[in-house]
């Protein structure tokens, strides 16, 4: 896989399961944590290229985690809020995200908006995924 890496943020495990295959059959390659804390860990060892979300985690959630990256990485590695809240895009904009998803939200959806906020990125940096 050539792709770019993200890094899936999600207590839910059904829900990392599909995000994963969906993202993998896009030809990324894929990390994953279950909390914040988890989350963390992973940045430090797959380096994503984006990170999607989850707000409302056990042990860390998705503010406390977003706070801590900033803290460590600044605005390095962007973020995408995958969230069942209503209010997606007010979370998204709580911790300066990148973008927003509201679950349940089609796999379409999810390949469309990585797709949108990745591109640039890669282009910039010079790589040809």
């Amino acid at each position: 896989m050539t792709g770019a890496r993200i890094l899936v943020v999600d207590d839910d495990p059904d829900m990392q399961d599909v995000m994963v295959m969906a993202l993998e059959a896009g030809d990324y390659q894929v990390c994953r944590a279950s909390n914040g804390q988890e989350a963390l860990e992973r940045v430090e060892e797959c380096v994503p290229d984006l990170i999607l979300l989850d707000m409302r985690m056990p042990v860390m959630d998705g503010w406390a985690f977003s706070a801590e990256l900033r803290r460590r990485y600044g605005h390095q590695v962007p973020v995408v809020v995958c969230t069942a809240a209503e209010d997606a895009q007010r979370r998204a904009r709580e911790v300066g995200a990148v973008g927003c998803l509201s679950k349940p939200f089609e796999l379409e959806e999810l390949i469309h908006l990585v797709e949108s906020v990745l591109p640039r990125r890669w282009e910039r940096a010079g790589h040809h995924p």
